[in-house]
């Protein structure tokens, strides 16, 4: 049995378990994946310091992220299709999310709906919202989130339009998949991801089909998606979605300090530093490299956030180091997910804690309040 050691180990692993279609869809980024590759290869252009002989007993990686205790600096991101990646993913990785002492974040285009979720955990997790055209179908999804006990609202802001997806277009991807020869014969090929399939029912976006008039199958709901996606979303939905959902409100997908002035003006009490892994503007900077300038602007005003890239402990604490206070995981946990189920995450996240301890302890610091910009060698994303 292969030794899982890195979340690398996870990819491999899940690459050869999971459909191409939906394989592809977590591991690709849109036009030439620059900004997808960007978001990860620039952690690597982040040197760390090496402190010696520095007292390191008692180190502690507990936080808090919007008011919820967390062991670590890390959410689940929000993720489409994540119950295509293995049956049930988004149960399963809720649970482990939840055992480990961190936030999960469910998509509204998840395949387990909102109460799925709800009813398979005993902890709060958080609920990330997309604006459609159908306010009335919003308000009861805002109003499904608080039902369920959702204790933040995650608000994306970049897809009021869908970046183009080369290898999402030649793959066809949809949930659950066309049965064409090609995706037959590929599904053929892993047994264990059918078997799941087999076993579960929910092989559809359960937050929407049976929640919107009309839409009872793939057909009407492709027919609805299309179109549903709101390229009107403003600053003014932001302030009416704030007051509808009266609780912690945090803003995705800023990238440009001028818009994180905005989001602090809108009353938000997070930000995540993200240009959706790459997924929509092509040629966008990395996440990691908007992160400073945007913490060393509204940091003091706004609890700062940032996802984008994070396939380590060590990213994480470079992230803290430059201002982050929290960050959260997308690729590598859908990796985890597909390579192994739910131990899979469970093992991704005991990955990135221990690689987030032990970088911190060779760098000489035992408590994430005592990490900055200190820990790593100048000239690093200058504000």
């Amino acid at each position: 049995m292969t030794v899982i050691t890195c979340i690398e180990d996870l990819r491999l692993l899940a690459r050869r378990r999971v459909p191409r279609m939906f394989y592809d869809y977590a591991d690709s980024g849109s036009w030439t994946e620059s900004t997808y590759r960007a978001n990860q290869s620039d952690f690597g252009k982040i040197k760390l310091r090496q402190r010696v002989a520095v007292n390191i007993e008692n180190r502690s990686t507990a936080t808090t992220m919007v008011g919820a205790e967390v062991k670590m600096p890390v959410a689940i991101a929000p993720t489409g299709l994540t119950g295509m990646q293995h049956a049930d993913g988004e149960i399963l990785a809720a649970r482990a999310a939840q055992r480990f002492g961190i936030r999960f974040t469910l998509s509204t285009m998840s395949i387990c709906s909102i109460e799925d979720v709800a009813a398979a955990t005993r902890h709060p997790f958080w609920f990330q919202l997309y604006v459609m055209r159908d306010r009335d179908f919003i308000e009861r999804l805002i109003d499904r989130a608080r039902a369920a006990g959702c204790d933040a609202l995650v608000l994306t802001l970049d897809l009021q339009i869908l970046g183009q997806r080369h290898k999402d277009l030649k793959n066809g991807l949809s949930a659950p998949p066309k049965l064409t020869a090609a995706n037959i014969l590929n599904m053929m090929t892993k047994p264990r991801w059918c078997l799941g399939m087999l076993g579960t029912r929910r092989r559809q976006f359960g937050n929407i089909v049976g929640h919107v008039k009309g839409v009872t199958d793939m057909a009407n709901l492709a027919a609805w998606t299309a179109q549903q996606f709101d390229p009107r979303l403003n600053w003014g939905d932001v302030e009416w979605i704030r007051k509808r959902w009266g609780g912690r409100l945090i803003l995705k997908g800023i990238q440009d300090v001028e818009d994180a002035r905005l989001a602090v003006e809108s009353g938000a009490d997070a930000l995540i530093v993200s240009n959706h892994g790459g997924r929509q503007l092509d040629g966008a900077v990395s996440s990691i490299e908007a992160l400073p300038a945007i913490a060393a602007e509204v940091g003091s005003r706004i609890e700062v956030h940032m996802d984008g890239g994070i396939r380590s402990g060590q990213d994480v604490l470079k992230a803290w180091a430059l201002g982050a206070r929290g960050t959260y995981i997308g690729r590598a946990f859908l990796y985890a997910l597909g390579a192994l189920g739910e131990a899979g995450v469970t093992r991704a996240l005991e990955i990135i804690h221990k690689e987030l301890d032990l970088t911190m302890a060779f760098c000489g610091r035992t408590r994430l309040e005592d990490v900055d910009r200190g820990i790593l060698v100048g000239g690093t994303f200058p504000t």
